[in-house]
């Protein structure tokens, strides 16, 4: 456990965090909210000992050891496999089939272990950062929005990996779903001060709405009642008769708090532009193919149609062409065979991973707000500026000194000051902040027009999607119906192999009779059973396997130390060798023994759920 008392830290006259504590429990799993620029990054910063404080303590217990997923990305091994290692205590050095089950839980390939890391590209850079991080085993994590550049069938994974973690861990993120899913506690930074709450972020959002509208109050109640008793000193002044009373009101005065006006905190709030659309079919896709490699599709004879009023996301593992698909809609690139027809009065409007990059260092929020249509008044553009939080001369800041959370506010800001019906996003929430992320999802479900969205925010595709463009089994295919319609008819390629063991229940069957859900459950223990007695025996046959070859070991180790007191060289040749060989075999076992106890957990918790649910 870890304890920061009283810390304050201010950069210059603004204070960041005005003497804030925090309490780590063992096993906690603590998601970290606040809006962009309240501190969160600062604060790790501050655990880990890379930025100093003004005051207060941090208090752990010796030998603590404390793990930290930066943003910066350096790599100074030759491939993907031993940079992963560089994660490992010292005292697991050689057991790096726990480095490869956790790069292939984030998508390696066998043949990506070899690879250098700078060959890798940005989004898989950031997920090698990512393994060597989880593979330390701290005794407290600390993951600043791990699941920025994941594909969601990775996000699964790392949600599943982190309910099992037995040790603390905080979390950054902007995924709402995702923190719900891992964490048992949930803290803000707000107003300069950390509020902590058993339970997920919604309730803690809810308290933090509740106090600063009970401080108003209180700050009105009292604000009367200091006006009313300055009132009567004031009348009374002079007045030998009231004052005993005077003095009393003006002791009472003095003992209320002065209460400042609590600041107020912009929102984002916003509309998308709607161009009013005289028809039913936006735009037509049919037989569209595209690759860069022909050797390597992503596209292949896809064909749906654009109807206004659509909900459409685009999911599926990163590199199968999601992007890629939005910039074919969106005009940017050209399809190798196939059309896309859009209506003569469909007008788009694209949010792209890369149009970040587009947006004039040189301009201020204002002007790269008003290049995208000139012909507003500048009242209106400022009006803009101030729904996506630059306020006043904070419009007039110069995209150069942005972070990268503002600057997609900006590009935001850009796309919503032209009208249009059809509008395309494509990951638009990898720098927002988490009450930014809710303003997006309903500024979607209020627009007029239609949206095809890429994202691997699950609670995104719950509220939003009606459709979805599956990327899967080597092409993309329509979908009709929600996500959560999605895992239950169809599911993931990857997950599949946690549901063959038996089928889930239908709901026919949660009405059984009593004697008809016995009968269900004897099927389903029989079957458990079946499923599990294997994997039971292949783990005490590779325990014991193991346990022969460590007194091999032992008995090599032995050998080898007598082999060195006679200086005997051919001894010692022939039992380095072995040597060697029977570490690898131990740790070839030890893998093998590691997958079969995750896949027994996997099995038996799936019976156990079928158990619950009859």
């Amino acid at each position: 456990m870890i304890h920061l008392h009283n810390i304050s830290k201010s950069f210059g006259k603004d204070v960041l965090f005005d003497d804030i504590s925090l309490q780590m429990e063992p096993g906690e799993k603590l998601g970290l909210i606040g809006r962009n620029g309240t501190g969160k990054t600062t604060l790790f910063r501050i655990i880990v000992g890379d930025e100093g404080y003004d005051s207060g303590k941090i208090v752990a217990p010796r030998n603590y050891r404390i793990s930290y997923l930066t943003q910066e990305l350096h790599f100074d091994a030759p491939t993907v496999l031993e940079f992963g290692c560089e994660g490992l205590p010292p005292e697991e050095k050689h057991n790096q089939y726990k480095v490869e089950k956790i790069l292939f839980g984030l998508g390696f390939t066998d043949e990506d272990l070899n690879h250098s890391p700078l060959e890798l590209s940005g989004g898989f850079q950031v997920r090698l950062n990512l393994a060597k991080t989880l593979v330390s085993e701290p005794n407290l994590l600390l993951l600043d929005e791990p699941t920025n550049y994941l594909d969601i069938v990775a996000i699964r994974w790392i949600t599943r990996f982190l309910k099992t973690w037995k040790n603390e861990v905080i979390i950054i993120s902007h995924d709402r779903e995702f923190l719900d899913n891992v964490t048992t506690h949930a803290a803000i930074i707000h107003r300069n001060k950390i509020l902590k709450v058993k339970g997920g972020t919604s309730k803690l959002e809810a308290l933090i709405e509740e106090q600063d509208e009970l401080y108003e109050k209180q700050r009105l109640s009292e604000e009367k009642l200091k006006n009313k008793l300055q009132t009567f000193i004031e009348k009374t002044h002079g007045n030998p008769a009231t004052a005993t009373q005077a003095r009393s009101r003006r002791r009472m005065l003095e003992r209320i708090e002065d209460r400042q006006k609590l600041e107020t905190l912009y929102n984002l709030e916003f509309d998308f532009r709607y161009k009013d659309f005289p028809g039913k079919v936006m735009m037509e896709i049919e037989n569209l193919d595209f690759h860069y490699d022909p050797d390597k599709p992503l596209i292949k004879n896809l064909s749906f149609p654009v109807s206004d009023r659509d909900r459409i996301a685009v999911i599926g593992k990163n590199g199968k062409g999601k992007s890629t698909l939005l910039n074919l809609l969106g005009g940017e690139l050209t399809p190798v065979a196939g059309t896309i027809g859009p209506n003569v009065n469909t007008t788009t409007s694209f949010f792209g991973q890369t149009n970040i990059d587009r947006l004039q260092s040189s301009l201020t929020v204002e002007e790269e707000i008003w290049v995208s249509n000139p012909n507003l008044q500048r009242t209106e553009v400022r009006g803009i500026c101030g729904v996506m939080m630059f306020p006043g001369d904070n419009a007039l800041k110069k995209i150069s000194v942005l972070s990268g959370g503002e600057k997609s506010r900006v590009m935001l800001g850009k796309i919503i000051s032209t009208d249009s019906n059809l509008v395309l996003l494509d990951e638009p929430t990898n720098h927002l902040d988490v009450q930014s992320v809710e303003a997006l999802v309903e500024s979607i479900n209020r627009f007029d027009g239609a949206v095809i969205i890429v994202t691997h925010d699950e609670m995104i595709l719950k509220r939003v999607a009606k459709k979805l463009l599956v990327f899967q089994h080597g092409n993309v295919e329509l979908f009709h119906g929600g996500y959560d319609d999605f895992l239950r008819r169809i599911g993931w390629e990857d997950e599949a192999d946690l549901k063959k063991a038996t089928p889930a229940l239908s709901k026919k069957e949660t009405s059984l009779s009593k004697k008809e859900l016995r009968q269900q459950r004897g099927q389903i223990m029989n079957e458990k059973s079946k499923v599990l007695k294997p994997l039971t025996k292949k783990i005490e046959t590779l325990e014991e396997a193991i346990c022969k070859l460590e007194e091999e070991l032992e008995t090599v180790i032995s050998g080898l130390q007598k082999a060195n007191e006679n200086q005997d060289g051919n001894e010692i040749v022939t039992l380095s060798k072995r040597l060697h060989d029977v570490q690898k075999q131990i740790d070839k076992f030890f893998a093998e023994l590691e997958k079969t106890v995750r896949l027994h957990g996997e099995k038996s918790a799936h019976f156990e759920k079928l158990l619950d649910r009859s």
